[in-house]
This record gives structure tokens, C-alpha cells and sequence, in this order.
């Protein structure tokens, strides 16, 4: 059996921080306090609130995709056989 060794207490803070970044960049670009593209600074705002923390959170976690695909797909599968009738 394979035993999972847990990340370091640092790693765990950075990826927190990282998706608390994300979530609150997010919301700042949905709810428009900043916009996604100006004149003047471009993409830059968009790049700083979404991409650079999925970048962070790419280099710290690289098998989250993966993870989070294979988890959507079961559930997806889970409710398919719910609307079958037997």
C-alpha cells in the first residue's frame, strides 16, 4: 500500500494563498471594481488577478487539472445513472 506523505506546512499556506488570490481576483473581475483590459495597462489586470495565480497553483499542485477532471467526470457519470429508470 502506498503511503501519501503530506506537503510541507509552507506549501499548504502558498496554495491557500494562491487560491484565495484567484477566488479574489475573480470576484473583483466579475463585479467589475477592475476592469479586464484598459488603454493603459492592457491585459496586465487580468493577467495579474487570474493568470499569475493559476500559474503559481500550477507550479505548486501540476496533477490539480487531472484531479479535478477525473472528479467532474465521476459525478457527471454518478448523476447520468440517477436519470435512468431501472
Amino acid at each position: 500500500m502506498r503511503t501519501q506523505l503530506l506537503p510541507p506546512p509552507h506549501h499548504q499556506r502558498l496554495f491557500a494563498a494562491a487560491v484565495l488570490w484567484l477566488l479574489t481576483g475573480t470576484f473583483a473581475l466579475i463585479t467589475t471594481i477592475v476592469p479586464a483590459h484598459t488603454d493603459l495597462l492592457g491585459w496586465t489586470p487580468t493577467f495579474w488577478l487570474l493568470g499569475a495565480p493559476l500559474a503559481v497553483l500550477l507550479v505548486l499542485e501540476p496533477g490539480l487539472p487531472r484531479h479535478l477532471l477525473v472528479h467532474r467526470r465521476s459525478r457527471k457519470v454518478q448523476s447520468i445513472h440517477g436519470v435512468v429508470w431501472h
